[in-house]
């Protein structure tokens, strides 16, 4: 699968997700097998910039590429020269956000809010893509509620325009998150336009992600909120597709690793006041179905310190490792407990 002239790895990729997809998260679903890695979105307004959050969003050069930096705004100049800069900073592919449905961002006439006004979105592509001179590509929605679908006349605007790449939510902006994503909206612009789509919305296991496959025609799939807590889902899907075959569970070990991995590294990147702050949330998507979850997270989101959390971390899957040899994340599976029963697995973490 390509995007301009980058051959990606495979077609399974991270949605960016705002307080989600930063450094250290993308280079962790990298790392478990996604071929494409879009950042969080960075607003285009250039006066906003100067906030930590800002600051930590912009350098993109020490990223392994393709580089997919995500911007999102309702000014097609101010997008315009938000590309140019991102793009001397390191980025090697511009995304723009028109799906957003968050009402702080679509009342600035930004994210999804944009697809109620088509000149305004062709406006926009036309500037982002004759501002840069590498690929861009476009992340949208169907329509703004289910009764103004407007997705096959977005797509082809894009495509006309030059857009290289789409990323389509099988929702509306109305919809949120509610209710379950449909699929047909991206079946029908998979057909009519000849430039890769990548199919998003509620594609939460590897089977998921071929049935979605088959169904639309995409040629790729991405996954936002399922690797929340489980970014073992972009190897397993990546497996899946390739072989029929789910690999094995990772052993709690290598659970451990990856998870203190993630930690040390929101720590050195936000610093240990704030790193500690956001590493509640990550903690508790990891430990959402695991045996012993609830008390851990109780604790955890108690804790202040950078040390503490490391020892709570360390502790919690030093017991789940006493009775278990696997962990199986998400809707395919949780807690396989080759040693022990559930009963020995509550007493062992409660100890």
């Amino acid at each position: 699968m390509h995007i301009g002239q980058y051959e990606l790895a495979n077609r399974v990729a991270l949605a960016p997700m705002a307080g989600v997809t930063d450094l250290p998260f993308r280079q962790l679903c990298r790392q478990q097998g996604a071929g494409l890695i879009v950042s969080e979105m960075l607003t285009s307004d250039q006066s906003l910039w100067r906030s930590k959050k800002s600051m930590l969003r912009l350098p993109h050069a020490d990223e392994p590429g393709p580089v997919s930096i995500q911007i999102a705004g309702g000014d097609a100049q101010q997008l315009a020269n938000a590309a140019r800069i991102n793009v001397d900073l390191g980025a090697q592919i511009i995304d723009i956000n028109m799906g957003c449905p968050a009402k702080k961002v679509c009342k600035r006439a930004a994210g999804s809010a944009l697809l109620r006004d088509e000149k305004l979105v062709g406006e926009i592509l036309d500037a982002v893509v004759n501002a840069v001179s590498v690929p861009v590509t476009l992340k949208f929605r169907t329509g703004w509620d289910p009764e103004n679908k407007n997705a096959l006349r977005i797509a082809t605007m894009a495509e006309q325009a030059g857009i290289q790449a789409l990323a389509l939510h099988g929702r509306t902006r109305a919809c949120r998150f509610n209710g379950e994503a449909e699929y047909a909206t991206i079946a029908e612009v998979v057909k009519t336009v000849a430039i890769p789509v990548f199919a998003n919305g509620d594609i939460d296991t590897p089977e998921k992600a071929r049935k979605v496959l088959e169904s639309t025609g995409a040629g790729g799939i991405m996954i936002g909120r399922a690797a929340q807590g489980n970014p073992w889902i972009f190897r397993d899907t990546v497996s899946y597709l390739e072989t029929g075959q789910l690999p094995p569970a990772p052993l709690v070990g290598e659970v451990f690793e990856l998870v203190l991995g993630h930690l040390l590294s929101l720590h050195e990147f936000y610093g240990a006041e704030t790193g500690v702050r956001i590493a509640r949330k990550h903690l508790g998507w990891y430990t959402n179905n695991l045996l012993g979850g609830e008390e851990f997270r109780q604790q955890f989101n108690r804790l202040d310190d950078a040390a503490q959390q490391q020892q709570a971390v360390e502790t919690f899957f030093k017991k789940l490792e006493q009775v278990t040899d696997r962990i199986r994340f998400g809707r395919y599976g949780n807690v396989s407990a080759a040693q022990g029963t559930r009963d020995g697995l509550k007493g062992a973490l409660a100890a």
